[in-house]
């Protein structure tokens, strides 16, 4: 989940987590029977994290009949808000529950993804639903700083090697959007609840969500956003699964290809091209909006649509729809995150940040360009 600078550790927010290595102790020895001498290392969290999900590292050692084994493992634990983005169905109320069932699903069919070990339902074992993953080493480009300022792809990789680690990244989204939905058994997914995701369905159900997190707020270009969409639907018929947070922070790389496809709480059946759209977008945030110039090998927004229709063998129709949907969706999760961080102390209780914030500024040029 994409998230602004300066977000930390706040005892307003975060709870009491001393009892996380013995818990996780006792729930790792349940889900290995045979398991003996099982040892819990110290938890580590990184300081942006609790707003989306939590995530939490971990070492573990234990003895079976195989013998010692050491592993480190990732857990991500459901914020006590709730899940950051509008709830698709009954079925996806559960962030993390959603998460591990999308990975499993996604991972057997399209491309890698870190293994599950576990979910667990049960709040009673950490304070929320979790699910525990193994950790997979690699490089991710960084949020903060944002990778097109500083950063390995800014300071060592090679043209050659950025090109590769953007086509690649491209390519395993469109792997993604091969999956037949209905032949994987993903109708649990599909908000419309009659097995027809179109846009519409998606365009109303951020209408409803951003009504009811704005509670009575205005945000008349959140909802100019929502009306243009309305009228200029494209009616795209290739509907298929949404990875929903498309964007180079979400893979870990190795040798510049992905090892890992990260970060599905905001999967969703809609029209694929959705996915491309938040690329675009983000890479339009993470370049012009910041100032930051384009590295040598890093491909425009033009060769990524290329790239793009080479790897899914099909017609990109519009690219500049999907980034508006895009800037629209995420102008609405940035209301509950800003509340959020708020609500944490790490933002004042005047600020208006929740609907004046750099990404309504984009969404209001991208509006601006399409209506001149």
């Amino acid at each position: 989940m994409t998230t602004p600078p300066a977000i930390a550790h706040s005892p307003k927010f975060h709870r009491d987590r001393s009892g996380y290595a013995d818990a996780l102790r006792a729930w790792f020895a349940r889900r290995r029977p045979g398991a003996e001498d099982v040892v819990v290392g110290a938890v580590d969290i990184p300081a942006a994290t609790g707003f989306s999900n939590e995530t939490i590292f971990f070492d573990v050692d234990w003895t079976d009949a195989e013998g010692a084994h050491h592993q480190r493992f990732v857990g991500r634990i459901e914020p006590a808000t709730g899940a950051l983005f509008p709830v698709q169905t009954p079925a996806c109320a559960v962030s993390v529950e959603l998460q591990q069932r999308v990975m499993q699903i996604v991972g057997e069919r399209a491309v890698p993804m870190c293994p599950i070990v576990g979910y667990e339902p049960d709040p009673a074992v950490l304070g929320q639903p979790f699910f525990v993953m193994g950790f997979v080493d690699g490089r991710v480009p960084s949020d903060v700083p944002r990778y097109t300022v500083e950063g390995f792809l800014v300071d060592d990789a090679t043209p050659e090697e950025r090109l590769r680690l953007v086509s690649s990244g491209i390519e395993a989204m469109a792997r993604v959007h091969e999956i037949d939905w209905r032949e994987a058994e993903l109708g649990w997914l599909d908000a419309s609840g009659i097995g027809d995701p179109t846009l519409a369905v998606q365009v109303e159900l951020y209408r409803r969500f951003a009504t009811d997190q704005l509670a009575g707020r205005s945000h008349p270009q959140l909802f100019r956003a929502l009306d243009w969409l309305a009228a200029h639907d494209p009616h795209d018929e290739r509907v298929g699964v949404a990875w929903g947070d498309s964007r180079l922070g979400n893979i870990i790389f190795r040798d510049y290809r992905p090892a890992v496809v990260c970060d599905w709480e905001a999967a969703a059946l809609s029209p694929t091209e959705a996915d491309l759209g938040w690329w675009l977008m983000y890479d339009r945030m993470s370049f012009e909006d910041l100032g930051a110039p384009r590295m040598e090998g890093f491909p425009t927004r033009e060769e990524m649509v290329q790239l793009y229709e080479h790897a899914s063998g099909r017609e990109v129709r519009d690219p500049g729809f999907w980034e508006i949907f895009g800037s629209m969706r995420y102008a609405a999760i940035m209301v509950p995150l800003a509340d959020r961080m708020t609500a944490a102390g790490l933002v004042p209780a005047d600020s208006a940040m929740a609907t004046d914030n750099y990404v309504v500024d984009s969404l209001t040029r991208l509006l601006d360009d399409a209506r001149s």
